[in-house]
């Protein structure tokens, strides 16, 4: 009788099994891949770093994407647990999931924001929103056509990726469903976008504000040196009486107009490595991290100091 109960619980056992996956890690603990918009993969690299000091057993191998092909890793690659980037989950999105019976976890951690850049040598530095909308459409087609520009050379806007997640806001903020004009051309990468626009004086670059906003970090110093980062208006300010850098207390106080924010989605279901680097990201030590790199945290204030 025995024998008989044991080999009905190992059959069992071994139906269970086959239709389980068999996980052999906790928040701190195992190997995981996640999957980052490249926008972000200045952070994401030090808060990883930062993770994976602290808990020695954890191991997190990231692969930084365009956005569109980070979403499409994430809901078809069950292999990949996490995904960092700029916009929650659409109805189709939410769909595919419920399809697979997962519940994916959404937790915001940062605001971001989109820098426009353009050559060492141009001074036009200070552009209306209205102007900038303007060269979005294809209105402008030569810096010449701008009012008051000092500039003589053909505009031509360069983004990180076709499906990057800046090419799709600023589509969607200026331009609808309609398509960009043929000046517009995307590259491989952000550092891409800056080095074509440091070698080219009519270049406008469109990057995310984290290549170019941890002032500590030698190589965003490098950046720096290669380019000029414009600042914009308020849509509403139609006249340019007051122009904002996309720097952390100008989206602080939600003065720079190009700003999103930044999401961790999960796909566990369950506490995991994914969610334990989650967790990590919107608690304090990756709050802190998410400060020091020039974003906006999302559980963390700033001080805001004004100099009179």
């Amino acid at each position: 009788m025995n024998r008989i109960f044991l080999l009905s619980i190992l059959l069992l056992l071994s139906c269970n099994s086959g239709s389980r996956h068999d996980y052999n890690d906790t928040p701190v603990l195992g190997n995981v891949s996640i999957v980052v918009d490249e926008s972000y993969q200045p952070l994401v690299g030090v808060e990883l770093d930062t993770f994976m000091k602290l808990y020695k057993y954890a191991t997190i191998r990231p692969e930084y994407l365009s956005e569109a092909e980070t979403f499409r890793q994430l809901l078809r690659n069950d292999s990949v647990r996490v995904a960092i980037v700029s916009r929650q989950l659409t109805n189709d999105e939410k769909a595919e999931f419920d399809s697979q019976k997962i519940i994916p976890r959404v937790t915001k951690v940062a605001v971001d924001a989109v820098a426009i850049v353009v050559h060492p040598d141009n001074k036009d530095t200070l552009i209306t929103y209205q102007t900038l909308s303007k060269m979005m459409r294809g209105e402008y087609l030569a810096w010449s056509e701008l009012p008051n520009s000092k500039t003589r050379d053909s505009i031509r806007i360069v983004f990180d990726h076709n499906g990057s997640s800046s090419a799709r806001y600023l589509q969607e903020r200026f331009l609808g469903k309609a398509d960009f004009p043929a000046n517009c051309f995307a590259v491989k990468s952000n550092k891409a976008v800056i080095d074509y626009v440091a070698q080219n004086k009519g270049a406008v670059g469109v990057v995310g504000v984290n290549w170019i906003s941890d002032r500590e970090d030698p190589e965003v110093e490098a950046f720096l040196k290669k380019i000029n980062v414009v600042q914009l208006t308020a849509p509403e300010d139609t006249m340019g009486k007051e122009f904002y850098s996309p720097c952390q207390a100008y989206i602080a106080l939600k003065k720079y107009p190009l700003t999103r924010d930044v999401y961790v989605i999960s796909r566990e279901g369950r506490n995991g490595l994914g969610t334990g680097f989650a967790s990590f990201f919107a608690g304090d030590p990756g709050q802190r991290i998410v400060r020091m790199s020039g974003l906006l945290p999302a559980t963390m204030p700033v001080r805001i100091i004004n100099i009179r």
